[in-house]
């Protein structure tokens, strides 16, 4: 199926298949829910998206090697050495660079997208808590409001990009705020509150109450009502990033559609669980994706034989 996607898109250098392979293999591995949302593409379109996953999950690769070999200094420079390289456009045994790389070009995407998103993850070497919404915000801009941005050229719209870029970066915030609840546990365990700091002591929340909660495996009554408080802001961030659908090309509405159903359910799962996040990780079970997944796949198929369905693009 690989080379049928690289095909469709046109990559036709053997080298560069290579690297679009490389990215495809990491998004399958890592991004589950991701990949599959990404089967609902057509298939000129999966190498671009899978690039760009690739080069996201290359810098976070080098934020979580939290091993005693390699020092925080170490790894600012690692992620450095990306940025630069990026920008000079050395791809040079780096497969993943080279897909991304080639996918920017053909889809015009900024580099002010990826300067963002590289930015965010510097922040990340540095800072384990903040304060107020705006400046949980200037850290989700980078982290998952580019993402959006980056993938919208690829899904392409029936208007002006730009209208449809707002709710591109809606959906965004919103997965990245799913993924804050959902491991509110994990995220203590590597140093790092990332829920607003202000919000949370609105409730007699800190820092100290949730290191006790997760010493303990269970949720405090105090802590409940904070991530109550932070899921109904998720949901609301979910619901207007759902009115950018119609806005994209018929042939991606189904996978952003499947998209922003299977990670909205993980909201569904922590709110079933009592916010019991210290105790279990959220998750949408096999059986349900692969139901949601194969419905969309159906919508899929059917939208991109429609006529005026949507613009193939070859990347070569």
């Amino acid at each position: 199926m690989t080379r049928t996607e690289l095909d469709a898109a046109g990559i036709t250098d053997a080298a560069l298949r290579g690297s679009y392979q490389a990215c495809r293999v990491l998004n399958a591995r890592h991004g589950k829910t991701f990949f599959l949302a990404t089967r609902l593409l057509a298939p000129d379109q999966r190498p671009a998206v899978h690039a760009l996953y690739g080069f996201a999950r290359r810098a976070d690769d080098i934020l979580d090697e939290f091993d005693e070999t390699r020092s925080t200094a170490e790894r600012a420079d690692a992620l450095a050495t990306l940025a630069a390289r990026f920008r000079a456009g050395e791809a040079e045994a780096d497969p993943v660079l080279a897909a991304v790389l080639h996918t920017a070009r053909a889809y015009r995407i900024p580099d002010q997208l990826f300067d963002d998103f590289l930015a965010s993850m510097r922040m990340d070497l540095e800072i384990t808590d903040y304060p107020d919404r705006a400046a949980l915000n200037r850290y989700v801009h980078g982290s998952a409001e580019v993402i959006g941005l980056q993938v919208l050229p690829v899904l392409g719209t029936v208007g002006d990009e730009a209208e449809a870029a707002p709710y591109a970066a809606a959906l965004g915030t919103a997965f990245q705020l799913t993924n804050f609840l959902r491991d509110v546990n994990e995220d203590l365990a590597r140093d790092r509150v990332y829920l607003p700091a202000d919000e949370l002591a609105a409730h007699g929340v800190d820092r100290d109450l949730l290191l006790w909660c997760q010493a303990r495996r269970g949720t405090d009554p105090r802590v409940r009502r904070a991530l109550a408080e932070q899921h109904a802001v998720t949901r609301a961030i979910y619901r207007r990033a759902e009115g950018g659908i119609a806005l994209l090309q018929p042939r991606s509405r189904a996978c952003v559609a499947t998209a922003l159903t299977l990670y909205s359910e993980i909201l569904d799962r922590i709110e079933a669980s009592d916010f019991a996040v210290f105790e279990r990780r959220a998750r949408v079970g096999i059986p349900r994706r692969l139901a949601v997944g194969g419905a969309g796949l159906a919508k899929a198929w059917l939208a991109r034989r429609a006529p005026g369905s949507g613009v193939q693009r070859h990347l070569a």
